[in-house]
């Protein structure tokens, strides 16, 4: 069974967490390949580099968001523990820049969990940073955005890979 929490008390960073049916490793590949990771996010990448400071491209692929760029840099990759990248928040906009806007920091930290499974914490911090403007259309989107990636696309991934 997979379980879901979430903490939505905080206007600057999204908690979400999740146990997944598969090992940390499973998981962990799932996170860190380029070609798995572009399956289950739902992302065409054009870069396929995941190290520390590699910025990775790509267009999302799920229907109806073809134009949002995916525009992330690698800020930690820790084995099988915690990855992390930097990106625009709800970027949805094509014919705006968001260069120089900052980005906020998505952490995802696993942990192994009762009978094989995995538990699998994300955090996306700094929304406090954005512009007034988006910040609350940011916020809201991306903890869509979590929900939907953590409860559906990557159990269904993990569980037909």
């Amino acid at each position: 069974m997979t379980t879901m929490t979430s903490d939505m008390t905080s206007t600057d960073k999204i908690e979400e967490q999740v146990v997944l049916h598969a090992p940390r490793a499973r998981v962990w590949r799932a996170l860190t390949n380029p070609d798995e990771l572009a399956a289950w996010f739902g992302v065409k990448l054009s870069t396929k580099t995941i190290a520390p400071g590699a910025n990775v491209l790509g267009h999302m692929a799920i229907p109806g968001y073809e134009h949002v760029a995916f525009d992330v840099i690698i800020d930690e990759v820790v084995s099988e523990r915690r990855f992390a990248w930097r990106w625009h928040p709800n970027a949805l906009d094509a014919s705006v820049d968001y260069s120089a806007e900052p980005r906020t920091l998505v952490t995802f930290t696993l942990e192994d969990a009762p009978n094989g499974e995995t538990l699998l914490r994300v955090v996306e911090s700094g929304f406090d940073a954005l512009p007034a403007s988006r910040r609350a259309a940011a916020f809201l989107g991306n903890s869509n955005g979590w929900r939907g990636q953590l409860q559906k696309r990557l159990p269904s991934y993990l569980a037909s890979a």
